[in-house]
């Protein structure tokens, strides 16, 4: 199917296309859901907006928030979202998926401190209130590069993710991943020494802890069985729990609901079809709610690096999907109404709302207000346009000629390993490479 170009000029022509497409695409015109405060994790948080965790790949050698990451996490908390989601931050060197990826350690974790309690104090001056920040803990896994260059750790070959297998000398073994479960222990203990609310272990896009949820090909105790290839995150969670502090500090994940590969290479797919089989990840929450009180959940599809299109659907990209964006639109919010409908006492974080610029913030109404998510998150519109909270307030709607375009720009700029922000709206900032 070729793509047609973001056309819609109001909600109507989105409600009727969708219709068309048969994609499940709830709108509100009333987007008064969104700025009601509400209670999570034993706090008040004041709108129903969550930034997503946007990675910048500005962070010093040494793995500390840079003058970049400065600079965004003051536009993000002057925005005023009820929870910034902050981005992905290494729990080990060789984890690092850039030489400038975040890396929390105890030779930095006074400088994260800083930056929490600056994030509070901006939000609080300009908004009257406090976010509640979450820090994305990750093991880059398949996607690492510490020094630039692609250094794998892999759990298993897989032939969608690889055009040539990796050696088997990038497959970790068993001892290699306990390691690994353990640095999510010590991260945990530095995230709530840095002022972080709670922390995200992160499961989604292929990283290290996803690609375990889908290692049926794999042998031994980390693959195969859905115990075995639920070990990883479970133990990571345990070595987290076991360092927290106090009943404060909470545990959650950005996890993957369904990855877009075929079966055996995909977590919350069948046999025999491309849909979505969400039995195994609804079993995987339900434990993760029951052992570890996790008081919510960020739910996210698909691979940016080979489907983004699954997650982030676009206008231009390297492809064009055999899908229309509306339909993948579609497929995430059922998703979400799906594990909503499952697990009605778990807060979920939506993803995808972005695609549909000035109207994202209807169909993010409409998700809230049917109960399918607790939050509606934004990841490129907050790169692009982070002040969109406070037009929503003030004038009920966001500025069409601001919104963010879904151009990619920003994914070009993070997979060259060099600081990424919007090269539209902040382009005085950030600038694609030259072709030369």
């Amino acid at each position: 199917m070729k793509h047609e170009t973001f056309h819609y000029k109001s909600l109507q022509d989105v409600a009727e296309r969708a219709t068309e497409l048969n994609a499940y695409l709830p709108l509100s015109e009333d987007v008064g859901a969104l700025l009601s405060p509400f209670e999570l994790a034993g706090r008040r948080i004041d709108n129903h907006i969550a930034f997503q965790a946007m990675e910048g790949t500005d962070g010093t050698e040494d793995g500390a928030p840079g003058e970049k990451t400065i600079r965004r996490y003051d536009r993000f908390s002057k925005a005023g979202p009820g929870v910034i989601w902050f981005e992905a931050v290494a729990t080990v060197k060789e984890g690092r998926a850039s030489a400038h990826q975040l890396w929390i350690t105890p030779e930095n974790v006074g400088e994260f401190k800083r930056l929490t309690d600056r994030m509070r104090e901006n939000c609080l001056k300009e908004n009257g209130y406090e976010p509640l920040i979450v820090m994305q803990a990750t093991n880059s896994g398949r996607y690492s590069k510490p020094h630039g260059y692609p250094e794998p750790m892999i759990l298993y070959n897989c032939p969608p993710l690889e055009d040539t297998p990796w050696p088997a000398d990038r497959i970790l073994s068993d001892d290699q991943i306990k390691r690994f479960e353990e640095a999510f222990g010590r991260a945990a203990l530095l995230a709530q020494e840095a002022g972080f609310d709670g922390m995200d272990l992160k499961s989604c896009h292929r990283y290290l802890i996803c690609e375990s949820l889908s290692a049926f090909t794999r042998p031994g105790e980390y693959g195969g069985s859905y115990e075995n290839r639920t070990r990883f995150i479970k133990n990571a969670y345990r070595a987290a729990q076991a360092n927290v502090r106090g009943d404060s500090f909470f545990l959650t994940s950005r996890l993957n609901a369904y990855d877009g590969f075929p079966y055996p290479y995909g977590f919350g797919i069948g046999e025999g079809s491309m849909e979505p089989v969400l039995t195994e990840p609804i079993r995987l929450l339900k434990e993760l709610k029951e052992e570890f009180h996790i008081p919510l959940i960020n739910i996210s599809m698909g691979n940016p690096y080979k489907n983004p299109h699954v997650n982030r659907p676009y206008d231009h990209g390297n492809y064009v999907p055999e899908e229309h964006p509306l339909e993948g639109l579609g497929r995430m919010m059922k998703g979400l109404m799906e594990i909503h409908e499952a697990i009605p006492d778990l807060p979920i974080i939506g993803s995808a709302f972005t695609y549909l610029r000035q109207f994202s913030v209807n169909q993010a109404a409409a998700m809230v207000e049917n109960g399918a998510c607790s939050l509606a998150g934004f990841g490129r519109m907050a790169f692009a346009y982070p002040e969109f909270i406070h037009d929503l307030k003030a004038q009920g709607r966001i500025d069409e000629k601001k919104v963010c375009i879904t151009c990619g720009g920003c994914a070009v700029l993070l997979r060259a390993g060099i600081p990424a922000g919007c090269v539209i709206r902040d382009r005085e900032v950030y600038q694609l490479p030259s072709a030369d």
